[in-house]
């Protein structure tokens, strides 16, 4: 198990966001996975639900695993 918490400072070290630095939103120990700020953000889709609503695209971060990231700065 890691030292990483919610709110600690981190650097990705592999991947296509190799470089980038950010905080800890959201730890997933059961899987090792963590979600950082502005890494790894992926697209959704979300189709209308009713004709008053419009469809739109969602922008939102993804896990990443926790052997990808190196702890910066701990809360």
């Amino acid at each position: 198990m890691s030292n990483i918490k919610k709110n600690d400072k981190v650097r990705i070290i592999t991947g296509k966001d190799k470089g980038k630095e950010g905080d800890i939103l959201l730890v997933n120990s059961g899987n090792n996975m963590v979600k950082v700020r502005g890494v790894k953000l992926v697209t959704r889709h979300q189709k209308a639900r009713s004709q008053q609503e419009k469809s739109k695209i969602i922008i939102k971060e993804a896990f990443i695993h926790i052997s990808n990231v190196e702890l910066i700065k701990s809360a």
